[in-house]
């Protein structure tokens, strides 16, 4: 699903003018312990269209807060040990303008690695 939000904006002549922007629904899952942070295996969310994955990450961090020090690092940047996949592509070998890649009804998987083991 794909829906429009519109805002009534008001110039200096006081014409009514509408800005219109196309908000994406997304599909976040989640794994291992941010699973347990979220309370769910999966989230619906709505973004704006030309979201930047950093953006999405900053916007996971907006509604689950206590994902933040597992996401993003100190300077607000996703941790190189997160992996986060769009519709199936590993965003952290594609190009730095990774807006494209984000569709309607996209699914997203963001986990974070997990070393271990002899």
């Amino acid at each position: 699903m794909c829906y429009y939000h519109s805002q009534q904006i008001l110039d200096n002549s006081s014409t009514r003018l509408f800005q219109v922007q196309e908000i994406l629904v997304l599909i976040i899952k989640f794994y291992s312990t941010l699973r347990n942070i979220a309370g769910a295996k999966a989230v619906e969310i709505n973004i704006p269209n030309g979201t930047t994955i950093q953006q999405l990450a900053t916007k996971i961090v907006e509604l689950y807060p206590n994902m933040r020090r597992d996401l993003l690092d100190d300077n607000g940047k996703i941790h190189g040990h997160v992996h986060i996949f769009v519709d199936g592509l590993d965003v952290l070998f594609l190009s730095n303008n990774t807006s494209e890649i984000i569709s309607n009804d996209s699914v997203v998987d963001v986990f974070h690695a997990i070393g271990g083991g002899n």
